[in-house]
């Protein structure tokens, strides 16, 4: 999952990717085929799992061919080349990726991360400060190396104050409990590997920097303009999802956790660290121009931080008539 983010080149050259990528390009959300729609390995997106499962798709009366990828940056890079028709992503991604002149669309806040994306550090380090001079890995220009560099700057160093080392996010986590890094920056269910060697420590999470994470189901302008109700079945079967959850907890958490290839304790750790959006909180957030004001401040700091070469334009980047067709 590297970047700079390379968007623009990917969208001339990418026609197939690794991990789950589907490897022929699947069907732009023309009429009467299913909208592919991916995810990766996130608290907050697991439930897309149990939709499939439960059969709330068809509910919804949408058909939906869901893709989880391995590669959380190749399920972006997936929807950024055509290659599927939805995916859940970031807002810091998906500004990212518009950069570099990909035609997306946020339908729905999925959840925030209040505490599942966290800089870990090995023994003898116990603050972000403490990161002077030493290695630190993070998958480039993704969430986690976004989150480093708002901790960095909160403690008063730049990114010249450490060595960065640009690893898939698997990779990182893998490399720190090995000992190769100093620190890393990663995800939840990740969190869980950095965090087995003794004495690892969370120094800054995405608790620390409320909203500053915000996660979205987000897909191709063209989906949403030429089949607005398949859409809108996806947003719908969202909110039966999250109700069939409520009824259901225990037989939800065995169904994501066997999803994210953690023990349904781990899984249910990872709780308070993301906090799923109701249909009210969604309804909230679009109407308040909250993720309107979040998706600003994120653009300026891509470009500040040299994460993307220009802002990338706002002008339908967020539509929430989808959350406010969604059963109340």
């Amino acid at each position: 999952m590297t970047r700079r983010l390379l968007i623009a080149a990917l969208l001339a050259l990418c026609t197939a990717c690794s991990g789950g990528t589907p490897s022929t390009p699947a069907a732009t959300g023309s009429a009467g085929k299913p909208v592919t729609l991916g995810f990766s390995a996130w608290p907050g997106w697991f439930p897309w799992q149990i939709a499939q499962e439960k059969g709330l798709f068809a509910k919804n009366g949408v058909e939906v061919e869901l893709k989880y990828f391995d590669s959380y940056t190749d399920s972006l890079t997936a929807l950024a080349t055509g290659n599927i028709d939805a995916n859940s992503q970031t807002l810091n991604d998906t500004l990212a990726s518009i950069s570099g002149g990909a035609k997306q669309t946020v339908v729905l806040v999925n959840d925030n991360s209040t505490g599942n994306d966290q800089i870990i550090a090995r023994p003898g380090i116990t603050s972000v400060a403490q990161l002077k001079g030493k290695a630190v890995a993070a998958e480039q220009g993704t969430v986690d190396h976004y989150l480093l560099l708002l901790a960095l700057r909160k403690a008063g160093l730049t990114p010249a104050d450490i060595t960065f080392k640009p690893l898939p996010t698997d990779a990182a986590a893998a490399a720190f409990k090995a000992g190769q890094v100093d620190a890393v920056g990663v995800f939840a269910p990740f969190t869980t590997t950095a965090l087995e060697l003794p004495g690892a420590t969370a120094i800054a999470t995405s608790k620390d920097f409320p909203g500053a994470i915000p996660d979205h189901l987000v897909v191709s302008r063209s989906l949403a303009s030429d089949r607005p109700e398949a859409v809108q079945g996806l947003v719908k079967t969202w909110f039966d999802t999250l109700a069939w959850i409520g009824a259901n907890k225990a037989e939800a958490r065995t169904i994501m956790a066997k999803r994210a290839g953690v023990s349904e304790q781990d899984y249910a750790d990872y709780d308070a660290g993301t906090t799923i959006f109701s249909l009210a909180d969604n309804l909230e957030a679009f109407s308040s121009g909250s993720l309107e004001k979040q998706a600003k401040e994120i653009a300026t700091f891509l470009t500040e931080s040299g994460l993307a070469d220009e802002e990338p334009p706002l002008d339908g980047l967020l539509d929430g008539r989808f959350v406010q067709g969604a059963p109340s």
